[in-house]
């Protein structure tokens, strides 16, 4: 009997070495899961049914004949901006897009450590949105509640992941794409280090500002994924000191010095944290306060730091939008932003660029007083499905930094962050984001562990038809 949601990432690699159940029949209860839920939750853009199934056969093979690698025959799904050989890379664009003929390098890594590529998961028009909708594929649906959406950009991973699809799964994160999604599905996002797990084919996304990431129901989920997935291509830019994030899920954090940042980063636009939200993170901060840690309210000196986020990332929009076959079917928001970006390509980008140093010196000093920063992921639960879909340039980035103020800076650093759930707010889950300094992913997840020994907050499930929401901390 197909079993509704995946095991573990870690529990089913281990029943697969100790012969407890075969590759096939795991990634053909996935298929199944995926089949039953596409026309609901629209998690996925391609399904690899009969390849995935041939590489199930082949771990299985492998298995019985003794090989042990990490991963080796576990179903897992990958965001639709990355390379898998065979398929297309439409990243949420509509058109006819030709099979990449080579894995990216997260992807061929993955692969490494025998993972089963069950499919590629849905993701908004070149990443640019905290909702996972379009013309291309339809809406992407939250299993919480499927009048809302997921978030995005990373948005079918996040909801192929809580809906117990497949045990965990790659997205990307460029401003908040892998933890806000994450928040708004009560998953651990962790968004690594710039360069942790490889972009290549891009040795930098959107100017550096995108990273690849993890999304599991468990933090020794998403740092066993992270474990597989990182490492660098040869020609890769940014290649950070090897992290063992596995090894860190069992280690205690120590007594740490927690700033708790409420406040908003600057931004163009207003936004406010909603009361409920508020009290939620806050209740977390009380949290880490009774496990020893020392908390107090202060905010990172952020400055005008959003100066330096739009030219990178409107330069990596119109980058990304020139490789589209058909540049007509993008919509009008993408058109747009591509333009800004060509304009900003030369002087404004480079004083950008210039300007990461400043920034990493202001508030690396930050962490001479603190060891983590705890904010929330984002402002609001998630949005309604079709609330951001059909709006104007304007509006939506409105709408989007109003709801989703928090995330971006750490893109502009590179540095780790992690979502952790926060509870329930109105039935629909939200999050908090751990936030560290340079490398500091081990610090984070074990911090993060901590609080999950504590919270259980992996326990919740979506609810099945009929059955309500929780509506308090998990």
């Amino acid at each position: 009997m197909t079993p509704d949601r995946a095991v573990g990432l870690a529990e089913s690699a281990r029943a697969l070495a100790e012969g407890e159940v075969t590759s096939r029949a795991l990634v053909a209860q996935a298929l199944a899961r995926i089949e039953a839920t596409q026309g609901s939750l629209n998690a996925f853009r391609v399904v690899r049914a009969e390849a995935a199934l041939a590489e199930a056969d082949a771990a299985d093979e492998e298995l019985a004949a003794g090989v042990r690698r990490p991963l080796l025959g576990v179903p897992v799904a990958v965001k639709d901006d990355m390379d898998v050989a065979g398929e297309p890379t439409a990243f949420g664009c509509g058109g006819e897009f030709l099979p990449v003929t080579e894995d990216g390098e997260a992807v061929r890594r993955l692969r490494a450590a025998g993972a089963v590529i069950v499919g590629k998961t849905n993701t908004c028009e070149l990443g640019q949105w905290p909702f996972t909708e379009g013309p291309a594929f339809g809406a992407t649906r939250n299993p919480w509640d499927q009048g809302h959406t997921p978030g995005g950009s990373s948005g079918g991973s996040a909801a192929a992941v809580a809906a117990g699809l497949v045990p965990a799964a790659l997205g990307s994160d460029g401003a908040g794409s892998v933890r806000i999604p994450a928040s708004w599905t009560h998953l651990i996002g962790i968004k690594p280090q710039r360069g942790r797990i490889s972009t290549w084919p891009r040795g930098e996304s959107f100017q550096g500002i995108t990273v690849n990431g993890t999304l599991a129901r468990t933090v020794a989920d998403a740092a066993l994924l992270l474990d597989a997935a990182a490492g660098n291509h040869d020609l890769d830019p940014h290649r950070p000191p090897k992290v063992d994030a596995s090894e860190a899920v069992g280690r205690e954090p120590g007594r740490l010095r927690i700033a708790l940042s409420l406040k908003p980063p600057f931004t163009a636009l207003p936004a406010r944290l909603q009361p409920e939200v508020r009290a939620r993170v806050v209740q977390l901060a009380e949290k880490l306060g009774a496990l020893g840690h020392h908390v107090e309210e202060a905010d990172p000196p952020y400055g005008q730091i959003g100066l330096t986020f739009i030219p990178r990332a409107t330069a990596g929009i119109a980058e990304w939008a020139g490789d589209v076959p058909s540049p007509a079917l993008l919509d009008p928001r993408t058109r747009s932003a591509a333009r800004l970006g060509r304009l900003l390509n030369g002087a404004p980008l480079r004083a950008a660029r210039r300007a990461e140093a400043v920034l990493h010196r202001r508030i690396g000093a930050f962490y001479e007083s603190y060891d983590v920063v705890l904010a929330p992921t984002t402002a609001a639960p998630p949005p309604r499905i079709g609330a951001l879909l059909g709006l104007g340039g304007f509006a939506t980035d409105r709408a989007m930094i109003a709801a989703c103020p928090y995330a971006w800076p750490w893109n502009v650093l590179g540095w780790p962050g992690v979502n952790v759930p926060a509870g329930f707010v109105g039935g629909l889950p939200v999050g908090a984001q751990l936030l560290g300094p340079a490398n500091s992913e081990a610090l984070l997840i074990s911090l993060a562990a901590q609080l999950e020994a504590e919270l259980r907050w992996h326990e919740s499930w979506p609810p099945q038809q009929g059955e309500t929401a929780p509506t308090a901390v998990a």
